[in-house]
């Protein structure tokens, strides 16, 4: 998996925080007052100590009034596509994504359309650990949107009371306002390439 500080720099994602923060006129009391947040949390993430979940991602994003796009784009970049190469995605180049309680998740992800402008979608590769499932690994995120579809492995998707089997070639649509999680079954990882859209 990842060198997480690595993907931190590469991210970016506590300084642009902070940056928009800051340039809001928010204190991090505030911050977490909008996004039900905590202090010390925030702290961490702003500090790059912490890789926040996309969940906690889209509270901080809905708390600055942004698009989760924000934290992926390069503010000096006028490109209009992102190609990426396989090679371009390294087994080692996943980011881990932390639970609200500091476990790690059972899956990572890479971006695959990092530094892209106003873009309104954000697709993901993902690599989903082989783990026993626990309802702590559920989470939500209101009024956005996920496409998942399965490109090795088998997967089980928690959704609400439900449990999907999902293999290779499978898809799903659905609204992550319920509360949903996945687990990699059978042998080994699964992998799966993720878009998130969430509305305006």
């Amino acid at each position: 998996m990842a060198d997480i500080k690595e993907q931190i720099k590469e991210f970016r994602i506590g300084e642009k925080i902070r940056g928009l923060r800051k340039q809001k006129r928010l204190t991090l009391q505030e911050l977490s007052e909008l996004t039900t947040l905590s202090k010390p949390l925030l702290s961490q993430i702003e500090n790059q100590q912490v890789i926040p979940p996309l969940a906690t991602l889209l509270k901080i994003a809905k708390g600055l009034k942004v698009d989760i796009h924000f934290f992926f784009e390069d503010a000096g970049n006028r490109q209009q596509y992102v190609l990426t190469r396989h090679e371009d995605v390294p087994n080692n180049a996943m980011v881990v994504r932390p639970t609200a309680t500091g476990s790690m998740r059972p899956y990572a992800y890479h971006s695959l359309a990092q530094g892209l402008r106003h873009k309104h979608m954000e697709p993901f590769l993902v690599e989903f650990e082989n783990r026993k499932w626990h309802d702590s690994l559920f989470f939500k995120h209101d009024g956005d949107e996920e496409f998942i579809y399965i490109t090795a492995g088998e997967l089980d998707f928690h959704y609400n009371n439900e449990v999907l089997r999902l293999r290779a070639g499978d898809s799903i649509y659905y609204n992550s306002s319920q509360p949903h999680g996945w687990v990699a079954v059978g042998e080994g990882s699964a992998w799966a390439v993720a878009v998130m859209y969430t509305k305006a």
